[in-house]
């Protein structure tokens, strides 16, 4: 496991943070999925926004986050969706296009 410096960030970040660490590797969750995770059942775009300030893209694995249609999303990760896409075609994620 690679390690990182301490994270600091607000603490919905850190709750958001710590919920990607716990996604394991191949497998994806949904933003609402995470936001039902940490309590906050009504705060899909507060999480995706948390992706977005990650700053520890691949490492907190902000890739194993779609929307709720499958879509890819963002990624703050340098090369954006495409690096996305490549990093979850390298863990055995399928999809087409743009959707799981």
């Amino acid at each position: 496991m690679v390690e990182h410096p301490p994270l600091v960030g607000t603490e919905f970040q850190l709750k958001v943070w710590k919920a990607l660490k716990q996604i394991p590797r191949g497998q994806v969750r949904t933003y609402t999925q995470i936001a039902v995770q940490i309590g906050h059942p009504k705060s899909a775009r507060a999480v995706a926004n948390a992706c977005g300030q990650n700053p520890y893209p691949p490492i907190v694995p902000c890739h194993r986050v779609i929307r709720t249609d499958g879509g890819l999303g963002g990624y703050s990760g340098s090369g954006g969706v495409e690096a996305k896409r490549q990093l979850l075609t390298e863990e055995g994620v399928r999809f087409s296009e743009n959707q799981l």
